[in-house]
C-alpha cells in the first residue's frame, strides 16, 4: 500500500484532511510506487506461479535474478512491466479509499486529538484494508493474468479490456472477482501492521521537546520499513492470491485447498515464493509512495491552502 502519515497531517495542518487533497496525494504516492516497484512484482508473480518441475526436471527460474534475466532476454526490459496499466489505473482510487478508510476507523476508535497506542493503530489500518479489497482484487487479477505471458508469440491477452472482456465471457463477474477472500486475507492484516509501523517509527523519531517535522530521511525511512513489515506479514496470502487467480478455471476449490496443495507441493517454504524480489521492492517502491504523497501534498497545501 502506500503512506500513512495520518497523525502527523492532521495535528500539524488540518486542512490536509480533506478527502480531495487525500485522493490527489495518495493517488500520485501510488502512481510512484508502481512505477518504482512493478518490475520487481512481475518476476515476484512468476516465481509465485511457475510450475513445480518434476523429478529430474529443471525448475523454469532459479531465483529472482535468473527470471529477471529470462524475462529480459525473451521479452526485453518492457516484459517485466507488463500488466502495469491495471494496478496504475486503480492506484488513486486505491490509495483515497486506503487514506479514507484508514481515518474513518481511527475516529471509531477514538478522537482525532486522541493519540491512538499501537493495537488501536493497527486495527484502524486493518479497517482500511477492508475499504480496497473491492478494487485491489479484480485489479490483481487482470494484472497477474498478464504477467504470467511468458515470451508467447501468440499471448492469450492482448491487454487490461482483453482480459476483462474474456474474463467476463468465461465466467461472468465472478470471474473478474476471483480471489477476493484472498485479497482481504492479505490485505486486512497486511494494512494493520503498514500503519502502525509507519506511524510508530515517525513517534519514535520525533526529536524528543522538538517540533515533528516529517522531514526527507525519516520519510524515507518509514516508508520503506513499513512495506518490509507489511509484506511480512501478507506474503503468504499473497502467493495463495497469486496462484488462485492465475490458475484455469476448476484447478482450486478456494483458499484452503490452494493452501493445502501448496504445503503438499514444497512445506511451509512454498508460501513465501517469490519473497526475493517483494523484499527487493518493499523498501524502494514504498519511500517512493510516500515522498510522492509528501510532495504533492505540500504542494497542494500551497496552491489551495483553503480545498
Amino acid at each position: 500500500m502506500s503512506s500513512r502519515n495520518k497523525d502527523v497531517v492532521v495535528k500539524e495542518a488540518p486542512q490536509k484532511t480533506s478527502p480531495i487533497k487525500y485522493f490527489l496525494s495518495g493517488g500520485f504516492g501510488g502512481v510512484c510506487t508502481v512505477l518504482s516497484g512493478h518490475p520487481l512484482d512481475t518476476i515476484k508473480v512468476r516465481l509465485q506461479t511457475m510450475p513445480v518441475p518434476r523429478p529430474g526436471e529443471t525448475a523454469l527460474y532459479t531465483g529472482t535474478f535468473d527470471c529477471a534475466k529470462k524475462t529480459i532476454k525473451l521479452e526485453g526490459v518492457k516484459g517485466l512491466y507488463k500488466g502495469m496499466a491495471a494496478p496504475l489505473a486503480g492506484v488513486a482510487p486505491i490509495f483515497a479509499i486506503s487514506f479514507l478508510g484508514f481515518g474513518v476507523g481511527k475516529k471509531l476508535l477514538g478522537s482525532e486529538k486522541e493519540e491512538l497506542g499501537l493495537p488501536k493503530l493497527f486495527l484502524a489500518g486493518a479497517f482500511s484494508g477492508i475499504f480496497t479489497t473491492a478494487v485491489m482484487a479484480p485489479g490483481e487479477r487482470i494484472k497477474s493474468l498478464l504477467q504470467i505471458q511468458q515470451g508467447m508469440a501468440q499471448p492469450k491477452y492482448s491487454g487490461p479490456k482483453d482480459v476483462v472482456r474474456q474474463l467476463y465471457k468465461e465466467g461472468g463477474i465472478r470471474s473478474i472477482f476471483k480471489g477476493t477472500v484472498a485479497t482481504l486475507l492479505r490485505d486486512v492484516p497486511a494494512s494493520g501492521m503498514y500503519f502502525m509501523t509507519y506511524e510508530w517509527i515517525q513517534k519514535t523519531l520525533k526529536p524528543i521537546g522538538g517540533e515533528d517535522h516529517n522531514t526527507l530521511l525519516k520519510t524515507i525511512f518509514a516508508g520503506g520499513m513499513a512495506g518490509i513489515l507489511n509484506w511480512s506479514v501478507g506474503m503468504p496470502a499473497d502467493v495463495i492470491k497469486s496462484r488462485l487467480q492465475t490458475a484455469p478455471e476448476g484447478t482450486y476449490r478456494g483458499v484452503s485447498h490452494v493452501f493445502s496443495v501448496l504445503i503438499k507441493e514444497g512445506g511451509p517454504a512454498a508460501l513465501y515464493k517469490g519473497v526475493t524480489p517483494v523484499m527487493l521492492r518493499a523498501f524502494p517502491a514504498n519511500a517512493a509512495c510516500f515522498l510522492g504523497f509528501e510532495a504533492c501534498m505540500t504542494l497542494l497545501n500551497m496552491v489551495a491552502p483553503n480545498l
